[in-house]
């Protein structure tokens, strides 16, 4: 009797659990599976999927992009073509970081890939999604005047001049005041005179730093990395590398900043004493950049302090080398973060709490070597997309910037659309 009693309560209990499974009360698989209840580094794309973005560029005479590169500045040279479009210079330095632009015109200049991609060039503007405007406004700074005070600064002046005059006499700015075009703004100085001309805008920058509210937002514009400056770490296969990269926290760079930047010389002295971490003062050349390299290679964690603006370069070399981040800026905004979840692999401070004697070093300390190799191999997986290359590749930095694009687009059309109606614009921004 008691046997059947209790067969009866087994098979009642199972019959609970299986119906609580079936309606998802209870998850089996944090019991038995819990690696797959962990939050993935990179969400499923909503757009990869669809057709690439067909965007048409303008045919602009080559002083405004790469004749800055080749000095075939002269508008008699023929257009810029796959074929005669020249590669980017190796020996760059730091110009390299603010490249973006360059890439962005190289990937619509490539005529492969086909659906692969994720932007496509379209020669009938009629057929255009999006319009890119092939600028350098950055490299325009970096090569007119980069201190301010040059009279070579006039020219990147005019240049923005001469920009500004052609789109306003295009029919396809016209139509939608702009708001389709793309335009490259990496560098914080990058068209300095006449942005504010150009907020209606889809702006590819690396942060928000030096643009007000009015310009700038993450609603329409796409927040772009810095292209790295050290070389990736592409054979990163050591069978311990925990033990391995016997540096705690690596940092070397300029730490004579502005605004959030000046945190860099308050850490310079919080860090010093420290026998595992190297905090090193040094501006940007040929030898210090390969010594940045091997010390990030060597380092479990490296340390991004904000730099003149909220971001610098240093982020996306860490990444690169497989070195945990350690972000310390308090408006910092990161590229493809609908996508991409930095706190996967990336440990994060405010500056109040960086600038504590003791604090950082503590929390980092405190961090287990499973965790970190975790982060490791997260970094591992996702730095393919901080790639800038030619030809493109799928995914890597150029396509994902263009995928941002597209995300923005469905905004864009209904900012056009209420434009052509409205008697008084944004009335309901008036309302109390």
């Amino acid at each position: 009797m008691y046997g059947k009693l209790i067969l009866s309560m087994v098979f009642i209990f199972l019959l609970l659990f299986s119906y609580s499974i079936f309606i998802g009360t209870i998850d089996i698989r944090s019991y038995f599976f819990p690696i797959l209840q962990q939050s993935p580094a990179v969400a499923p794309s909503v757009c990869s999927h669809g057709p690439p973005l067909k965007v048409y560029m303008y045919n602009l005479p080559r002083r405004f992009n790469v004749g800055m590169m080749d000095h075939r500045n002269d508008d008699d040279n023929p257009p810029v073509t796959a074929e005669n479009f020249p590669r980017w210079p190796k020996n760059s330095g730091v110009r390299k970081q603010h490249s973006v632009e360059y890439w962005l015109m190289a990937s619509l200049l490539y005529e492969g890939g086909g659906e692969e991609r994720e932007a496509v060039r379209v020669l009938d503007p009629e057929k255009a999604d999006a319009f890119f405007v092939p600028f350098f406004s950055s490299l325009s700074f970096n090569t007119h005047g980069h201190t301010m005070t040059d009279p070579e600064t006039e020219i990147d002046r005019q240049l923005q001049v001469d920009v500004i005059e052609m789109l306003y006499k295009s029919k396809y700015w016209q139509k939608s005041g702009g708001r389709d075009h793309v335009i490259p703004m990496t560098h914080p100085n990058a068209f300095r005179f006449l942005r504010q001309q150009l907020n209606a805008s889809i702006l590819i920058v690396a942060d928000f730093g030096r643009y007000p509210k009015s310009m700038s937002t993450l609603r329409k514009d796409v927040v772009a990395p810095y292209v790295h400056v050290v070389d990736s770490f592409t054979d990163d296969e050591l069978p311990d590398p925990f033990e391995s990269r016997t540096t705690l926290l690596f940092f070397r760079g300029n730490t004579v900043r502005k605004d959030e930047g000046k945190v860099r010389a308050k850490l310079e002295k919080i860090l010093a004493g420290y026998g595992d971490v190297h905090f090193e003062r040094s501006k940007p050349t040929t030898e210090t950049i390969k010594a940045s390299t091997e010390g990030m290679r060597s380092s479990k964690f490296c340390l991004h302090p904000a730099g003149d603006t909220p971001s610098s370069c240093r982020l996306f070399d860490a990444i690169v080398s497989h070195c945990v981040p350690v972000i310390v800026s308090d408006q910092i905004e990161l590229p493809y973060e609908d996508e991409i979840d930095y706190s996967q692999f990336s440990v994060f401070f405010s500056i109040n709490e960086a600038i504590q004697p003791g604090y950082m070093v503590d929390q980092l300390r405190q961090i287990p070597k499973e965790r970190w190799i975790k982060m490791w191999k997260l970094l591992k997986n996702i730095s393919h997309h901080f790639e800038f290359q030619y030809p493109p590749e799928k995914e890597d930095a150029v396509d994902m910037i263009w995928r941002q694009v597209k995300y923005k687009l469905p905004a864009v059309q209904l900012a056009v659309h209420r434009s052509r109606r409205l008697k008084i614009p944004d009335w309901w921004q008036r309302r109390r």
